[in-house]
């Protein structure tokens, strides 16, 4: 039987962007697969607009609470995610998230490579200190546009 645990040392100088003010920080990228890993930090009120794009996802909630809407075939589903919960996102599913809570939620996401390159194209080295700019929110939707991301609804 073989072991396929890898241990992955921390990386010290891991990428950390702000996309629309959520904290990403890039856990693991494995080379020649698509598999990336993110860890995201959104602040109270803060969330993504809904939005649909190629690539599945993956979201493992470590602390607090996400609110999520996603498209099925009976309509728009909504609900609460807390610690521990896992919710997936088909391809090409419409869905979005915020943070209904007092406090700062963290995930995990499990992404592939398109995804993570629209986070860094997306994103910015400083943390936002008021809501997006007019220049921050173009820089995102050219990223979208890009990387073959719709945004439905802002």
């Amino acid at each position: 039987m073989s072991n396929s645990f890898v241990k992955a040392p921390a990386q010290a100088s891991a990428k950390v962007y702000f996309v629309l003010g959520d904290r990403i920080e890039r856990r693991a990228r494995l080379h020649g697969t698509w598999l990336n890993i993110f860890d995201i930090t959104v602040a109270p009120g803060n969330g993504t607009p809904l939005h649909r794009h190629a690539s599945p996802e993956v979201f493992r909630i470590i602390e607090g609470r996400l609110a999520f809407r996603r498209a099925t075939e009976t309509g728009l589903e909504e609900f609460e995610a807390t610690a521990g919960d896992i919710v997936r996102i088909e391809a090409n599913q419409a869905h979005a998230y915020s943070n209904p809570g007092p406090d700062a939620a963290v995930f995990s996401a499990i992404v592939d490579s398109d995804m993570a390159d629209f986070l860094e194209a997306a994103g910015s080295q400083e943390a936002p200190k008021v809501t997006p700019s007019a220049e921050t929110m173009e820089r995102m939707k050219a990223a979208a546009n890009a990387h073959g991301i719709t945004i439905l609804a802002a």
